[in-house]
């Protein structure tokens, strides 16, 4: 059965995450109920890149699916992207996926961006899409505490309590912390995360921006290995997946 490779783009407010669960409609419900209606009716099994957690927004989020018969990416992406409405869930690009290529276990780097909203009026526009904190951010002293983080640790201190993953070991290639106007925006890359890893740094990072605590902080936390020391875990609304690389990128359509 050929194999496609899929880049999603979705917003996370309507969904209960990417995995089908039984109290709510999912990204892979959506997308698998699509793509059955090209497969004979048959539901096919839709794995991801990374699974996202109810209200996380995606824009280059990778999927696999496998179909009875070839189709032309260029079709199946069309065909997708229409038969996945009304949901916000779009098809970017497909292609054939390349001999032993998984959307999980082939990915080299993956890539999550953290808006916060820093100003007192609350959001219109990009409600659903942001943290909002009105109190001033210092987003040098964010960064600052950030770049102590960088390398491979045991990042139990930012680690869900239900996360799954075997080792609580992860390689953090980058985190920086900046302000574009309003927004202070955090960019976390490495090869894999834990669960809630991302939000839980930002939500250690914010005391750093609002003088709470001070730029070594966030490191001592790290190496005390403890969550309960850590920070909240930031609302979910401004996180975003926004890409994933490969070590050999399918020939997207």
């Amino acid at each position: 059965m050929p194999l496609y490779a899929l880049t999603l783009e979705y917003h996370g407010g309507p969904f209960v995450g990417w995995q089908r669960q039984a109290n709510g409609l999912s990204v892979q419900q959506v997308l698998e109920e699509a793509a059955a209606r090209l497969n004979g009716g048959i539901l096919p099994a839709a794995v991801a890149a990374g699974r996202t957690d109810a209200g996380v927004h995606a824009e280059g989020q990778v999927a696999q699916v496998a179909l009875a018969r070839e189709i032309d990416p260029l079709r199946l992406r069309e065909a997708l992207d229409f038969h996945s409405r009304p949901h916000p869930v779009a098809v970017l690009r497909a292609a054939l996926a390349p001999p032993g290529w998984n959307a999980r276990f082939s990915a080299a780097a993956r890539g999550y961006r953290y808006r916060i909203l820093n100003r007192r009026a609350r959001p219109a526009l990009e409600e659903g899409r942001v943290w909002h904190v009105k109190a001033p951010l210092d987003a040098g002293a964010m960064h600052a505490a950030a770049q102590r983080l960088l390398g491979k640790h045991d990042f139990s201190a930012f680690r869900a309590a239900a996360c799954q993953a075997k080792s609580p070991l992860r390689t953090l290639d980058r985190l920086d912390v900046a302000r574009l106007g309003e927004e202070v925006v955090i960019t976390a890359e490495a090869r894999s995360f834990l669960h809630h890893q991302v939000r839980n740094l930002v939500g250690t990072l914010l005391e750093v921006g609002q003088g709470k605590r001070g730029v070594a902080w966030p490191r001592q936390v790290l190496d005390s290995r403890d969550r309960t020391r850590a920070g909240m875990t930031a609302p979910a609304e401004g996180l975003c997946f926004t890409f994933v690389r490969y070590p050999e990128e399918p020939g997207w359509a």
